[in-house]
């Protein structure tokens, strides 16, 4: 794996091709619905070659798209990437490319909630089934596989709760049983964690967050390997995915200033958990670095690096104190997502809505994004917070 100064040169140089920039420093954003040809030979031509990077229809992009797209495959280290209009929309379209009636998925049970309901609401419907199995169960996922298992689908660090997978381990024992696996990077992002040279087939990203990284675009992203590339690339097109060159153009900048960022967001977090480690109404701090975090260990083998997201559980708790908390941050914002350059917050009294097989008997847990604030800001407007919280308790 190449060094972090590797990679942020590789951040600035890639998708920078003259036939993308026309020798200014940026892509140029060129938006198209239709294509013209000149001669029927070059029509044909683009028809022959319209899955690679060849300007033939709007929806098959655009050189804006290609320089996004070239990029991202080389910072996942795949064979191509497929761009959609936002995380939730990659992960449906990935499933929905492979995936039949009769076929069964083996989902983390920590997984994004918008992802557990489209298998509970969608999938089930066209007659596929899912399981739900522990996040840390390892190489034990050759118990869950059934004859008719299609998918194996890893989320790592796991969503809120944070757990990390043993994602060698599993992915092992799916090419053992012919499954294929896909993996929601959005956490690791490409510059701190690359799926595929763990064996992963597909990695799959919410560019929303540390990609654009300003709280301003909503894209995502799906690397795949070489054997899937074509089937990835030729059913998200029939299934009408396709993004804005604008929005293509945003993903780039933010891409450029990913790495910088990320230190940025990485440093700041880890000061203010340590903070709340030691605080009294705190339990355990669940962020990879720390070593409470379930799965830390694989976490050090595999990742190059965190970044701002991690979680807090509370010793006790109710919903008056968690709402009075809420309310009293000032500036740390309530809101979903995150990845941007603001800290957000979202907490729930309990997880066991969000499980099926797993549970959950701690505290309520609180999530932050710490952003580009002065940290000493963000902590002092926790210590007041959780002085608020204390009171309603």
């Amino acid at each position: 794996m190449s060094s972090k100064s590797n990679k942020n040169t590789q951040l600035v140089s890639s998708g920078r091709k003259k036939a993308y920039t026309h020798g200014v420093v940026n892509p140029v954003v060129q938006r198209a619905s239709t294509i013209v040809f000149d001669t029927v030979a070059d029509l044909k031509e683009a028809a022959k070659t319209r899955g690679d990077k060849t300007l033939f229809y709007g929806r098959r992009g655009t050189t804006t798209h290609f320089a996004l797209q070239e990029a991202i495959t080389e910072l996942e280290g795949g064979e191509g990437c497929a761009l959609y209009p936002c995380g939730a929309a990659a992960i449906s379209q990935v499933f929905l490319s492979f995936l039949k009636t009769g076929d069964h998925i083996l989902m983390v049970d920590n997984v994004y909630e918008p992802t557990r309901d489209f298998c509970d609401k969608i999938l089930v419907g066209l007659g596929i089934t899912t399981t739900y199995y522990p996040p840390t169960i390892g190489a034990g996922i050759k118990d869950y596989i059934q004859p008719n298992t299609k998918v194996l689908f890893l989320e790592s660090p796991g969503s809120i709760t944070m757990e990390v997978q043993d994602v060698p381990a599993m992915v092992k024992v799916a090419n053992e049983h012919n499954v294929m696996t896909m993996l929601d990077n959005t956490y690791g992002n490409g510059l701190h964690y690359r799926p595929l040279e763990h064996g992963v087939d597909i990695s799959i990203q919410a560019a929303t967050k540390y990609i654009v990284g300003h709280s301003d675009v909503m894209m995502g992203v799906a690397v795949a390997n070489k054997k899937y590339w074509p089937t990835l690339r030729e059913n998200s097109y029939l299934l009408g995915q396709c993004t804005s060159a604008d929005d293509a153009y945003l993903a780039l900048r933010g891409l450029r200033t990913m790495g910088v960022r990320l230190n940025q967001h990485e440093k700041a977090a880890i000061e203010v958990a340590k903070w709340l480690e030691q605080h009294e109404l705190v339990d355990h701090i669940r962020h990879p670095v720390f070593e409470t975090c379930p799965g830390h260990e694989f976490f050090k083998r595999d990742f190059d690096g965190s970044n701002g997201l991690f979680s807090f559980v509370m010793k006790t708790g109710n919903q008056k104190a968690i709402d009075a908390f809420l309310d009293s941050l000032e500036h740390i914002k309530m809101g979903f997502s995150w990845g941007g350059f603001e800290s957000l917050v979202t907490a729930n009294l309990t997880m066991k809505g969000l499980r099926s097989n797993t549970g959950w008997d701690l505290g309520p847990v609180i999530r932050l994004h710490i952003g580009l604030e002065d940290v000493e800001d963000l902590i002092s407007d926790l210590s007041q917070a959780l002085e608020v919280y204390k009171q309603h308790l």
